[in-house]
């Protein structure tokens, strides 16, 4: 049977870094509270004006590389993003040409820190279907950008970055095992920013209003996320018919160590198989699973026949999982 098969990744970080010590004379926070709430001790942040199609364009190339695949062998480029370049046209268009897949196909999804595993489940559709052969997944978010350096609830955060993945039609019981997608609309206003879309317009009004910042309800939005990575888990774990001891390795949307470890806890999931990384470059929204599982591979904690589960949450809210066999 055809199954799709991540064949080559790669990832791409500003070179600016910005520490916890940083951020203790920009607003009243700690590099120790950060560390205890988050996990985080540094993020990467891009210069002003860069754009995340600059960010993803290096990060395809690699994952190109490491696949040893064509720029132009590419049937479709998927962007998932929630900090596109443009409102219109498509980061991936940038991306596309950026890279040189001239007969590639390219569009943007949203799905915020989801978006990885919403595309690597549309890239297995096409791919399965028959439609195409070969699919570039890039992640790439700059969310400073919108950031308020002085809310020490979301500016100690979020990061810089983008991941990507080359995923190609196969033959075999290696690739892609199992998918799944979810979301619930209702709560969109645990996480979200308001201004800058069609219904809410940046306006000489409210160009430095509340409208401009992310607005986040830390409390209730960790007791969706610790549900939803369960719930997201407990779905791949079942439709792989797998355990969680069959599981090699399991790489999470980077958000908070703090929620990881409380979702894996309740499911009697053993830690020392969760790859984190947000240590070093924070919550880089889509872009944290493609950079951290590239790291996986980069330092061998990833290798060929291991199994390996994905799974995201973020605004939306959405999340999802997907069971791999490497």
């Amino acid at each position: 049977m055809i199954r799709s098969r991540i064949v080559g990744t790669g990832r791409f970080l500003p070179e600016k870094v910005l520490t916890n010590v940083d951020l203790e004379s920009m607003m009243d926070t700690s590099d120790e509270l950060i560390r205890q709430r988050t996990g985080i001790h540094q993020r990467h942040v891009a210069e002003e004006g860069t754009g995340s199609s600059r960010l993803g364009i290096p990060a395809a190339q690699r994952a190109l590389a490491a696949a040893n695949v064509d720029p132009m062998d590419v049937d479709l480029v998927i962007c998932c993003t929630m900090t596109p370049d443009f409102v219109f046209p498509a980061t991936a268009c940038l991306i596309q040409d950026g890279i040189g897949a001239k007969a590639a196909a390219a569009y943007d999804i949203n799905a915020a820190c989801s978006g990885f595993v919403y595309s690597l489940s549309i890239a297995d559709a096409h791919i399965r279907s028959g439609m195409h052969k070969t699919v570039l997944i890039v992640a790439a978010e700059m969310l400073t950008a919108h950031i308020n350096w002085q809310n020490r609830d979301t500016a100690v955060l979020f990061g810089d970055g983008a991941g990507a993945a080359v995923v190609q039609a196969c033959e075999g019981d290696h690739g892609i095992l199992t998918n799944f997608m979810a979301a619930d609309g209702s709560d969109l206003e645990l996480l979200m920013l308001r201004a800058g879309g069609s219904r809410v317009r940046i306006t000489p009004e409210n160009v430095a209003g509340p409208d401009r910042d992310i607005v986040m309800r830390g409390k209730e939005l960790f007791k969706r996320a610790v549900r939803a990575f369960g719930d997201a888990i407990e779905r791949a774990l079942a439709d792989s018919r797998l355990t969680a001891e069959e599981v090699d390795v399991f790489v999470p949307h980077q958000a908070n160590s703090r929620i990881i470890f409380t979702a894996a806890k309740r499911l009697g999931f053993p830690e020392e198989k969760i790859f984190l990384n947000i240590d070093h470059v924070g919550n880089t929204v889509a872009a944290s699973i493609p950079i951290a599982l590239d790291e996986a591979v980069e330092k061998g904690v990833i290798q060929e026949g291991n199994v390996v589960l994905l799974a995201g949450f973020g605004a939306g809210l959405t999340w999802g999982s997907s069971m791999v066999r490497w």
